[in-house]
């Protein structure tokens, strides 16, 4: 208990009394509580903004376990190049995400602006309209 502080510990005050009867059923307890408030990266949302916020909340929240907040951005990221390569060759340290989304950061920069200076195509020339067929032109009918 010494160890907890901030939300943490107000956690762990509002448990009922009695209610833990194990460390091991605290550690369960307390990866429920805490996994439960990863965050997610929201849709539209750029890599950078992602992890300047998760860095903010990890910041926060002052935790010092390095596995927990791996876990945490794995967690957190949406499906693309770099949760498949964070997948493929699992980080072990948070330092080591950080190298990692630097190139990621610079490649998703260079697709925006990429897609920002996307030059507006010609509008296409309207459609023909199509000859009416003899019959159309006696009867004034389509058949």
């Amino acid at each position: 208990m010494s160890t907890l502080v901030g939300t943490a510990m107000d956690w762990f005050i509002s448990l009922p009394d009695g209610h833990v009867t194990s460390f091991s059923q605290l550690s369960q307890l307390f990866r429920e509580q805490y996994q439960g408030e990863t965050l997610k990266e929201y849709q539209g949302e750029t890599l950078k903004e992602f992890v300047n916020r998760f860095g903010t909340h990890v910041v926060k929240v002052n935790t010092k376990d390095k596995t927990m907040m791996v876990h945490a951005f794995r967690k957190g990221i949406c499906p693309g190049p770099l949760s498949e390569s964070l997948i493929r060759s699992r980080p072990k340290t948070f330092a080591e995400i950080t190298r990692r989304v630097v190139p990621h950061i610079a490649a998703e920069g260079e697709v925006n602006e990429k897609r920002a200076h996307v030059v507006p195509t010609r509008p296409r020339a309207p459609a023909r309209a199509q000859p009416m067929r003899v019959h159309e032109a006696v009867t004034g009918k389509k058949s």
